[in-house]
């Protein structure tokens, strides 16, 4: 069995070229990775706003949530 000796800049080139290829061809899973991204970000906002507001009781987070329910009917 013979043996491919391949130096850096060869194994960088392959790499970029297969992750192209696979951009190209598969862009929907580009699309996934950016929106899982952007819903983490979005996540992560929400947790620090959240840290920075004003506590509520479970009695008045639960009031709110029937008061909308009850808007949408």
């Amino acid at each position: 069995m013979s043996q491919i000796s391949l130096n850096e800049y060869q194994i960088k080139s392959i790499f970029k070229a297969a992750i192209i290829e696979v951009l190209e061809e598969r862009k929907d899973l580009l699309v996934e990775v950016l929106e899982e991204v952007l819903e983490d970000m979005g996540l992560i906002t929400a947790m620090k706003a959240g840290e920075e507001s004003a506590e509520v009781s479970r009695e008045e987070v639960f009031k709110l949530l029937r008061s909308k329910g009850e808007s949408k009917i």
